[in-house]
C-alpha cells in the first residue's frame, strides 16, 4: 500500500503543483519508493509509492486506455489475478502488471459496482473526465484510511489527516465529539476526526463527488442474520471445513507480493494460525516472523513464540522491549495515530514494525481481527453468564442506565464495556469548566455511535460482534494500532482474518459455534487443532496490556510532567486542572494501577492529548 492525496476543483483553476506535491511528501513514510503525480483544471492527484507488486511498472497514477479515468489507490488487490484474466477477455488491454490496474478496467464495465468484485485493502480515489466525477470508496472494513475536507472552493482528500493539513484552505480545530468518543468508547468511529472540519469515510462506503454535490453510499457491512434466522441444524465438522479452506485461500492471497512477505508472531492463537497456514502453503520458503519480547517476565510470551517459530520453520527476529521505550516513543505514536491514545501499546507496536524495516522487510501478515469475529473477548463470556433479572423494583440510577442502553444499543438489557449514564458523571468532572456546559453538544454517550437497525433482534453475540466490529477494529485496532504505526515505518500490515469471502461466511455461522460452554473462539480453536500445537490451542488468552500512565508518573518524565503541568492544562482549557492534579497524585502512587481491560486510564488520555495538541499545532479552547 501507500499514501494518496488530491483535490478536486468545483471550479476549474489552475493547479498549484508544488502545493500537492508537498502535501504527497508528508506521506513519504507510506511511500518511500516512489512519487507520481497527475493535474488538470479539475482534480489533481498525488501519490507515495511502497513498491510491493509490479516493482518496475507499478507506480500510479493509472489510466485506461483513452486515459478518460485517472486513478490513484492506496491498497491491495489481491484477487487481482483472476480479474485481470476475466477483463482481457473482455477486451480490455493492461499497460503494467500492477494489481490496482484491474479497478480502472473494472470501472469501465461496471462503473460504481466494480467494488462487488474486489478482494482487497484499498482506499481509491478515480477521476472520470467524461462524466466530471470523482468517485472515492474505502475497502469493506477499513483497513486503508481515507480522510477528506470539503468547503466551497475544493473537495480535498488524503490518506493522512497530516496532509491535508499542509493545505492553507483546512483549518485546525479540535472536534470535541472525536475527544468524547475516545474517553467514552474503545475508539473513535467513522466518520469522526480529533478535527472538526475534517471527516473519515466510512468502511464499506463510496461517495461521489461533482459541481453539484457529494453524495455517501453504503455497499458493505458485517450485518448479521437476526437471531430467528441463525441455523439451528448445522454440522460442526462442516463449518470447520469452510474455515479452514477459506482462512488457507485468505493467507495465499495475502502472500502474493514481488517481494517477501512475514508474519507476525504474537504466540497467540490467531497469528500462530496465520503462520501455519503460510507454512502449509509455501513449505519450502523459509519466511520472516517477527516478535516482541518483553523484560517483564509476568508480560512477557517469548516462549511461544519460539515454539511458533519452530513449529513452522521460520528466521525470528526479536525486539526486547523495556518501559524505558514507551516514553521515548510515545509522543511519535501520537503523530502518526492523528489523535489521543487510550494506552502506550501504540509503542510496543512502533517497534514491531521498526523491527520488520530494520530486517529490509515491507509486507507482514497479522492475526488482527479474530477476536471481534469469533468471540475472543470476556463481555462475550460475560453476555452468556448475565442473566437480565431484575427484582421488580428498579432504583433510579438502573433505570437511567437502561434509557441509556435503549438510546445506544436499542436493548435496555444489552451492557457493553461499562455503565455509560454513570461515566457521563466522570467526564463532566474531568472537562474544564467551559467544556462541562456544553457536554451536551457533544456527549457521544446519549447518541448510539452505531445504526441500531442493525442490532435489532440479533443474539446478544452477535451484537456484541456488530460494535466492535464498528468501534474497534477500524479506527482503533486497524488504524491507530496497525496502519499508522506500521507505515510510520513503511511496513506494510495484511489481515488473512479479515478477508471479505471469509467475512461473509463468519455472519453464516451459528452463536454456539463461536462461543461454546463459555469457550472463547471455539471453531476458530476447532480448525487450529488441524494446524498448531496443543500448547498454543490450550493456554489460557493472554491480553497484553502496556505499562500506562501510572508507570509514566512515576519515572519522572521531563516531557511528560510538563504535559501534564497544571500551568499547561489551565492553558488549554480542555481539562481541569484541578482534577488533573489529583489524578497525577493518584496515580503516582506506588500502590496505583489501572486495569485497562475495565478501566480507562484517564491520565494517559489526557497526556496524549496534550501531545496532540502540540504536535498538530490545535488551539487552546
Amino acid at each position: 500500500m501507500c499514501g494518496i492525496v488530491g483535490a478536486y476543483f468545483y471550479k476549474n483553476r489552475e493547479t498549484d503543483k508544488e502545493l500537492f506535491r508537498r502535501m504527497a511528501s508528508v506521506l513519504t513514510h507510506r511511500g518511500p519508493d516512489d512519487f507520481g503525480d497527475s493535474h488538470n483544471d479539475k482534480v489533481s492527484f498525488g501519490f507515495r509509492r511502497l513498491s510491493i507488486v509490479d516493482l518496475d511498472t507499478g507506480n500510479q497514477p493509472l489510466y485506461n486506455e483513452d486515459k478518460s479515468l485517472i486513478l490513484v489507490c492506496n491498497g491491495e488487490i489481491f484477487n487481482h489475478h483472476e480479474l485481470r484474466a476475466e477483463l482481457v477477455a473482455k477486451g480490455h488491454s493492461f499497460r503494467t502488471n500492477s494489481d490496482i490496474e484491474v479497478i480502472v478496467h473494472l470501472y469501465e464495465e461496471y462503473g460504481v459496482e466494480l467494488l462487488a468484485h474486489l478482494n482487497g485493502q484499498f482506499a481509491i480515489a478515480l477521476y472520470d473526465s467524461n462524466k466530471k466525477r470523482l468517485f472515492l470508496a474505502r475497502d469493506h472494513v477499513g483497513i486503508a484510511p481515507l480522510f477528506y475536507y470539503n468547503n466551497k472552493n475544493v473537495f480535498l482528500f488524503a490518506s493522512e489527516i497530516k496532509a491535508l493539513l499542509e493545505h492553507p484552505e483546512v483549518p485546525r480545530n479540535v472536534n470535541m465529539k472525536g475527544l468524547d468518543q475516545i474517553l467514552t468508547f474503545p475508539g473513535m468511529a467513522s466518520p469522526t476526526t480529533m478535527f472538526q472540519d475534517i471527516i473519515c469515510v466510512r468502511p464499506g462506503h463510496f461517495m461521489l463527488v461533482d459541481d453539484k454535490d457529494v453524495k455517501l453510499h453504503e455497499y458493505w457491512d458485517m450485518t448479521y442474520p437476526k437471531e430467528a434466522e441463525e441455523v439451528q441444524e448445522y454440522k460442526e465438522e462442516d463449518y470447520v471445513d469452510q474455515l479452514d479452506a477459506l482462512l488457507q485461500k485468505s493467507t495465499e492471497y495475502r502472500l502474493r507480493a514481488d517481494v517477501p512477505v512475514g508474519f507476525y508472531l504474537s504466540g497467540g492463537l490467531d497469528s500462530s494460525l496465520i503462520a501455519s497456514y503460510a507454512h502449509k502453503i509455501q513449505p519450502t520458503v523459509q519466511r520472516h516472523s517477527f516478535s516482541i519480547a518483553f523484560e517483564d517476565d509476568t508480560i512477557d510470551e517469548s516462549y511461544y513464540q519460539h515454539m511458533m517459530s519452530s513449529h513452522v520453520n521460520s528466521i525470528h527476529h526479536e525486539s526486547k522491549f523495556g518501559s524505558d521505550n514507551i516514553a521515548s516513543s510515545l509522543q511519535r505514536a501520537v503523530y502518526h495515530a492523528e489523535a489521543p491514545l487510550k494506552e502506550s501499546y501504540n509503542t510496543c507496536s512502533l517497534a514491531l514494525s521498526r523491527l520488520v524495516s530494520d530486517s529490509k522487510l515491507k509486507v507482514v501478515l497479522t492475526g488482527e481481527g479474530a477476536d471481534e469475529m469469533f468471540a475472543g473477548y470476556v463481555g462475550y463470556r460475560f453476555d452468556q453468564q448475565r442473566a437480565d433479572v431484575s427484582s421488580g423494583i428498579l432504583d433510579m440510577e438502573e433505570l437511567m442506565e437502561r434509557e441509556n442502553r435503549l438510546q445506544l444499543w436499542g436493548d435496555s438489557s444489552f451492557f457493553y464495556e461499562r455503565d455509560y449514564n454513570a461515566f457521563r458523571d466522570t467526564k463532566e468532572v474531568l472537562y474544564a469548566h467551559d467544556i462541562r456546559r456544553r457536554l451536551a453538544e457533544f456527549d457521544s454517550s446519549i447518541t448510539g455511535p452505531v445504526d441500531k437497525m442493525k442490532l435489532d433482534g440479533r443474539s446478544k453475540l452477535h451484537k456484541r460482534s456488530y460494535i466492535d466490529f464498528k468501534l474497534r477494529i477500524s479506527d482503533h485496532l486497524l488504524a491507530d494500532h496497525g496502519d499508522r504505526v506500521s507505515f510510520a515505518n513503511s511496513v506494510e500490515a495484511r489481515y488473512p482474518f479479515l478477508d471479505i469471502n471469509l467475512l461473509e461466511f463468519v455472519k453464516t455461522i451459528p452463536s454456539a459455534l463461536k462461543l461454546k460452554d463459555l469457550k472463547e473462539k471455539y471453531i476458530l480453536k476447532k480448525c487450529s487443532e488441524r494446524h498448531l500445537p496443543k500448547q498454543i490451542i490450550e493456554r489460557e488468552k493472554f491480553s497484553f496490556v502496556a505499562p500506562g500512565s501510572p508507570y509514566l508518573m512515576r519515572r519522572d518524565v521531563e516531557w511528560v510532567n510538563d504535559t501534564l503541568s497544571k500551568e499547561t492544562i489551565k492553558r488549554q482549557g480542555y481539562f481541569d486542572p484541578d482534577v488533573v492534579e489529583r489524578l497525577k497524585k493518584m496515580y503516582s502512587a506506588d500502590s496505583f494501577n489501572v486495569n485497562q481491560t475495565f478501566e480507562n486510564d484517564l491520565l494517559m488520555i489526557v497526556l496524549t492529548f496534550g501531545v496532540f495538541l502540540e504536535q498538530f499545532k490545535m488551539p487552546s479552547c
